[in-house]
């Protein structure tokens, strides 16, 4: 199963913005939401090309309300997640998922809330600690190029 996570934009409550609308609400209908972390919104879809259209149907929604939107891909990696571009350009065939883990955006876990991202990027298979705060652990998320130069 793929996972999806949406991180909500601090000044909104995700779970309500989405449920409460009529559109957002249909497309999530048949999943069954969960907050893995404060304010986020996570579900399962069956392939990583049915959790991208799901982000596509959403983006209305995800441009307001959220600051990013994830997915675990089991076939690229059991760990780490993938930024929406990054998943949709693997799905496309645009990045090969072995070559998707050198740059990463890191966020820390701080009770249950992700806190702080930074961007990291892994040399000869290393990958610098996280270091913005003490936190209790980290969530690692596989971003292209282009996200980990903007």
């Amino acid at each position: 199963m793929t996972r999806v996570c949406l991180v909500g934009s601090p000044d909104v409550n995700l779970r309500y913005e989405l449920v409460s609308r009529e559109t957002a609400r249909d497309a999530l209908a048949t999943y069954d939401l969960r907050e893995p972390y404060a304010n986020t919104v996570a579900l399962e879809t069956i392939s990583l090309g049915s959790a991208v259209s799901l982000l596509n149907d959403l983006n209305w929604y995800l441009v307001r309300f959220a600051d990013a939107a994830l997915v675990l891909e089991p076939s690229v990696s059991d760990e780490e997640w993938l930024s929406r571009e990054l998943a949709t350009a693997i799905r496309d065939d645009e990045i090969a998922p072995d070559a998707s883990e050198r740059f990463l955006k890191m966020y820390g876990i701080d009770g249950e809330r992700l806190v702080e991202p930074m961007f990291v990027a892994r040399t000869d298979h290393e990958l610098p600690e996280y270091d913005l705060r003490d936190v209790d652990d980290t969530l690692r998320v596989r971003v292209t190029r282009e996200e980990f130069e903007a």
